[in-house]
């Protein structure tokens, strides 16, 4: 005769049981819990609040916990990206549209410190578009996703008698219904001297161009280079806009600084967008 041994597993009681449900349920969350990958203590942002409101370095690094920011720069821990969010409200000096954007600052703090042509630099983020309203003709808002922004010295704001040291930018680059857009400056007459060049009004927009590829509301990569005379952005490695002629040789004559997040470009009531950033770097 044979005796079968018969082994219980043990039984959990329906608390073990909820414990254990709710462990893996922490764990599941924090495996899908992401940051973005961007070090902001070389920017402050602007933001469409007060008049409007600017948060600079250290500050800016605790964005997550500052109630003057919580509506317009945020994570989204799903994606994994750093959020700037607009909508037609306080505008800045020379603007009449709002923004959610990140100013560089090489000396943290510091706006008076900024580079030239010849130093160079590049900026490269990876981004996607978030949700964005409509106009009246159906076509999504446009909205400013990177800038360089040129920048008077002192020395030559006081040459030509301007009150601030604000210049124009040299490169804008859109989210436009889609596509992404770019556009820089022309001088209105090459035969300008190097002072009257130093005027806003001396410089006009030239007719743009657009990437032939549709980011749509997929992730892609821009990335800007910037050296002596030269000026090239790129889109998802693959498609390449180079300037490289007079005007971005006249150009040299300024400072400037690079700019990223979300430039709203309209003032339509109850207007609103996104733009999400998954990284964030500049080099010089």
């Amino acid at each position: 005769m044979f005796l079968a041994l018969i082994f219980a597993a043990p039984v959990m009681n329906a608390q073990e049981t909820a414990e254990k449900t709710k462990t893996k349920q922490k764990k599941k969350r924090k495996n899908k819990y992401k940051l973005p990958d961007i070090d902001l203590s070389h920017w402050k942002v602007t933001i469409p609040a007060g008049d409007p409101a600017e948060v600079e370095p250290p500050e800016i690094l605790d964005y997550a916990t500052n109630e003057t920011l919580k509506k317009y720069m945020y994570n989204d821990s799903v994606r994994g990206t750093l959020v700037f969010y607009a909508e037609p409200a306080a505008t800045t000096a020379n603007t009449k549209y709002s923004r959610s954007e990140l100013r560089e600052q090489i000396e943290p703090g510091n706006n008076n410190v900024n580079w030239t042509f010849k130093e160079g630099g590049k900026m490269k983020g990876r981004l996607v578009m978030g949700n964005v309203s409509q106009a009246k003709d159906g076509k999504y808002h446009k909205v400013m996703i990177m800038q360089i922004h040129g920048r008077l010295t002192n020395e030559q704001r006081d040459l030509i008698g301007q009150k601030d040291n604000n210049a124009p930018p040299i490169l804008k680059i859109y989210w436009d219904n889609g596509k992404v857009r770019v556009k820089t400056k022309q001088l209105k007459d090459l035969s300008m001297s190097d002072t009257e060049i130093l005027k806003t009004g001396s410089w006009k927009d030239d007719k743009g161009f657009n990437f032939d590829e549709k980011v749509d509301f997929r992730p892609f990569t821009l990335e800007v280079k910037v050296s002596e005379g030269k000026l090239v952005v790129g889109l998802n490695n693959s498609q390449y806009k180079v300037y490289d002629d007079i005007h971005i040789e006249k150009w040299g004559v300024f400072e400037n600084y690079f700019k990223a997040g979300n430039y709203f470009q309209t003032r339509d009531e109850g207007a609103f967008a996104e733009v999400k950033y998954f990284e964030l770097e500049v080099s010089h």
